[in-house]
């Protein structure tokens, strides 16, 4: 009888101080808590790029768990005046290097910027083409109503220097501070044609009917893309420029139209 207590006392005892020395186990049973921290890479790219990166986008997310990359996409010079005044990002990708110029100037930009693609301009027009429209020269006849980049934007600038390289002054109803500006009013029939970059014409998908001029060889856009110096996230920054200048984001780029710079 005495050995009996003395047994049942040390079992008592023993399960006492298991549940002390793992106070886990009582909640084994708990549902395990499916929240995990979440880093967000900023990236300001031009207006032509959406397309693109946001696939590259999806493709950076699906090897980088954890890791949301946002953009803000829009004309190169209106994303260069939100880094000025303290925007914050992790990448800049510029649809001309003079916009990149500006960023760097001001030390925005970490390294050395590289160049990923290059980008002509098209004639956009809708598919019925009302206007008749055949020719660069065409745009400067009475009556055309002619939308563009306002001269600002890389896109405007390269008409700038077409209207130098050809002497035809061009009579635009309207200057858009994005090239996606310039591709609706087309689309919605608000103008007759449109000088856009012709990654722009082939992501219409049949909405607009591209013309392509031999002038446009006058008027080449280089495209370079850059971490920010302020990144909170400079490594992943690295990366991202890494994918986009590698072969899968030249693949992407090169599907899309782009050419390689």
């Amino acid at each position: 009888m005495r050995r009996s207590l003395t047994f049942l006392a040390a079992a008592a005892l023993a399960g006492v101080v298991t549940g002390c020395g793992n106070p886990g186990a009582a909640e084994a049973g708990d549902a395990p808590t499916t929240e995990s921290a979440t880093t967000t890479l900023t990236v300001f790219a031009a207006a032509s790029l959406r397309k693109t990166f946001s696939a590259l986008g999806q493709q950076f997310e699906a090897t980088h768990p954890g890791v949301k990359v946002a953009f803000n996409f829009a004309g190169s010079a209106d994303l260069v005046a939100q880094l000025q005044q303290g925007a914050p990002a992790d990448i800049f990708a510029s649809a001309d290097t003079k916009n990149m110029d500006r960023a760097t100037t001001d030390n925005l930009v970490s390294g050395t910027p590289k160049i990923f693609a290059a980008n002509t301009l098209e004639i956009a027009v809708p598919p019925d083409n009302p206007a008749g429209v055949a020719s660069f020269g065409d745009l400067a006849k009475p009556g055309v109503k002619l939308v563009v980049c306002a001269p600002a934007v890389p896109c405007g600038s390269a008409v700038q220097t077409l209207e130098v390289a050809t002497g035809i002054d061009l009579k635009p109803v309207s200057e858009e501070s994005a090239v996606t500006d310039v591709v609706n009013k087309v689309q919605t029939g608000e103008a007759d044609a449109g000088l856009v970059y012709l990654t722009d014409v082939k992501n219409a998908d049949g909405k607009v009917k591209g013309i392509a001029f031999p002038e446009s060889k006058e008027a080449v856009n280089l495209y370079p893309i850059a971490p920010l110096a302020a990144s909170q996230n400079p490594e992943l920054a690295r990366e991202f420029v890494d994918l986009v200048t590698g072969s899968e984001g030249q693949s992407v780029l090169a599907d899309a139209g782009f050419a390689r710079p």
